[in-house]
């Protein structure tokens, strides 16, 4: 039996958009318990000529609402990279997770042989089948920047395990 595109793409980001709203939460009481504000964890990075804290969650988000468009064949959203708070990254991830949500499998099945293009600042587009833009491109980028939202947490001294990670 083969796997399907929508089976192998919606329910793995909305699994790991969920675990990641969870996370935020242990951040928020993380944050309360030890007396901070939640604005501290926006900036954090694990190296100085890496992206910080929010950008990983904007980045994350972006590659999921370009996937799920692309591969059914849809506009990709455009969606301001303008969250400022704890809060608003929530909030985006929840956006993200609903978007992730409102697609049919019908939508995205039979997306293997689509063209899918990526655009690039410096000419020339990445060219991909559907399938290969999704094993091999959409979802190693999310789960590195789901990776590094969850390393630079469990950096600031959030209480998170792998199961928390992997989703219970």
């Amino acid at each position: 039996m083969t796997i399907s595109m929508y089976s192998a793409s919606a329910p793995a980001f909305a699994r790991m958009l969920g675990n990641m709203l969870k996370w935020m939460d242990a951040a928020k009481a993380h944050a309360e318990k030890k007396k901070f504000d939640t604005a501290v964890y926006l900036t954090l990075r694990l190296a100085p000529d890496m992206l910080p804290f929010k950008n990983q969650i904007q980045i994350a988000s972006d590659g999921v609402k370009g996937c799920m468009a692309r591969l059914s064949g849809q506009e990709v959203p455009k969606w301001e990279d303008s969250e400022a708070t704890l809060d608003e990254l929530i909030a985006r991830i929840q956006r993200t997770l609903d978007y992730v949500q409102s697609f049919e499998a019908a939508a995205i099945d039979g997306s293997e042989e689509r063209v899918i293009e990526i655009p690039r600042r410096t000419g020339e587009p990445l060219r991909f089948s559907g399938e290969n833009f999704l094993r091999h491109f959409a979802l190693p980028n999310f789960y590195f920047h789901a990776t590094t939202t969850y390393a630079l947490l469990r950096h600031a001294g959030v209480e998170l395990g792998k199961m928390d990670y992997l989703g219970r």
